[in-house]
């Protein structure tokens, strides 16, 4: 399985327990670590992205249209450093596409018959910095390692979603944030800008973080935004042993109309694998699942069966999948289950070890004082977030999913809620969850929340689609 001149995975000699994220075999071909990029609409956030791994993340005809991100965005980059320590830094540093070699030429002036060696392996999430998707911004909160937060230079800060993602990054350390479009202010405005980001940072998730100066459009200083990415994102500690479970992000039918029936592949699922390894040939159960009603009105899940087919990273063909970056799974499935982004928000992994699927939940919740990302006039206070009521309706994020959920009960004193859901979930006890609220038309973050308990749903026996 050699594909231009990366390193080979072979299936047999396999040790999962010898596996790390670091590993050659493994980041010569797929993304090991996820980095978010947030922001304001029309930051730069997508633009960045592009410079740092030289793929196009606004792909759709709408968002062309429109110049914005409407759907997360994805692109890996491969971080490299020059072998000879006297090449002068930031510029030793430099990012490819992730179909880039392992050891390419280094193209510093005097430096150009050296090789350079791969540090990292990036896979970036590139969520919508526009207030109305939010709701597709926490989805990709749910898989991200760390976040480059980007603030343009020619509009003042804080600008209402910098505020809100921010605040969405609660359970996040590492981050980066970017001062982009130094080029189109003058000096002193940039460094005033510099002050006022500081001020806006102190207290939050973000102190301390480092600010670079760069404009993405030029790509100027985008070598010291992959030193920083090796120096200040740890890599993440993974868990390659445990049975594979993996949180689908998005799912497509690859076949197009007028294909012969012979020709026709199986659904497609995107996601990010949480722990362990999934492998080509690999018998995989997907929960929910399908998901109706019984003669009775209760809810009923029934999960699907199938079988790996492929597994790519990008253009990459891998035999093996690993926890971070983005990975395509290609089953025997049928398509029609996966068109247009219909498993997102579900669970896949190996047959028998995926967690419960819950129609209720207790959750300890946490909320916020105040209201983010909605514009104020003048000196006029951000409105605050009140007491959760029973009865009303919430949007709650789980891992990838996003479904709404009615407050049953509340427990004010000890900041425990019992949340009815719309859909069911799999999911488990001791999950992270994001809690928002419709204000004026739109939904806005007030909070979140961990998984107590919860009321679950019998799994009918598996629909076999082989």
């Amino acid at each position: 399985m050699s594909q231009n001149s990366l390193m080979e995975q072979n299936l047999s000699n396999l040790d999962v327990t010898l596996l790390h994220p670091l590993s050659p075999e493994v980041i010569s071909r797929q993304a090991t670590i996820n980095i978010g990029t947030i922001g304001h609409v029309a930051h730069g956030k997508s633009t960045v992205v592009k410079a740092l791994s030289g793929v196009q993340t606004v792909r759709f005809k709408n968002e062309l249209e429109r110049n914005i991100t409407i759907k997360l965005g994805y692109a890996n980059a491969k971080i490299y450093t020059c072998e000879d320590e006297r090449c002068p830094r930031p510029m030793c540093y430099k990012a490819y596409g992730s179909e880039k070699e392992d050891r390419p030429l280094c193209d510093v002036p005097g430096f150009e018959n050296v090789r350079m060696k791969l540090l990292r392996h990036v896979s970036f999430v590139d969520c919508p910095g526009h207030d109305i998707l939010m709701a597709t911004m926490l989805n990709g909160a749910a898989i991200m390692d760390g976040a480059l937060l980007l603030i343009a230079a020619n509009e003042s800060c804080p600008q209402p979603q910098t505020s809100e993602h921010l605040a969405a990054l609660e359970m996040m350390r590492n981050i980066i944030i970017l001062q982009n479009k130094v080029d189109l202010v003058q000096e002193n405005a940039a460094f005033n800008q510099h002050e006022a980001i500081q001020k806006f940072i102190q207290g939050t998730v973000a102190e301390g973080a480092p600010i670079v100066p760069i404009s993405a459009q030029l790509k100027y200083n985008i070598d010291a935004v992959c030193e920083y990415i090796v120096k200040k994102i740890p890599v993440p500690k993974r868990n390659f042993t445990s049975p594979p479970i993996m949180t689908v992000i998005r799912s497509f039918d690859v076949n197009k109309s007028g294909f012969e029936v012979d020709e026709m592949k199986g659904g497609v699922a995107g996601g990010s694998i949480l722990r362990g390894v999934l492998k080509v040939n690999q018998n995989i159960e997907v929960r929910p699942g399908i998901v109706g009603k019984d003669q009775n009105g209760n809810i009923k899940c029934t999960p699907i069966h199938s079988r790996i087919v492929s597994l790519y990273a990008e253009q990459n063909e891998l035999q093996f999948a690993v926890p971070g970056g983005l990975i395509g799974v290609g089953t025997t499935m049928d398509p029609t289950l996966t068109r247009a982004d219909r498993l997102v928000g579900q669970v896949l992994g190996e047959v028998g070890s995926l967690p419960e699927v819950f129609v209720e939940l207790e959750v300890s919740f946490f909320l916020l004082r105040r209201l983010l990302g909605v514009r104020t006039k003048g000196s006029e206070q951000q409105g605050k977030v009140s007491k959760l009521a029973k009865g009303e309706i919430l949007m709650i994020n789980i891992g990838s999913m996003s479904t709404g959920a009615r407050v049953v009960a509340v427990k004010k004193e000890s900041h425990l809620a019992k949340l009815q859901l719309v859909s069911p979930v799999c999911t488990s006890e001791g999950e992270n969850i994001v809690l928002s609220r419709r204000v004026d038309k739109h939904w806005r973050l007030v909070g979140w929340g961990t998984i107590q308990a919860g009321t679950t749903v019998e799994c009918h026996p598996a629909t076999f689609v082989l």
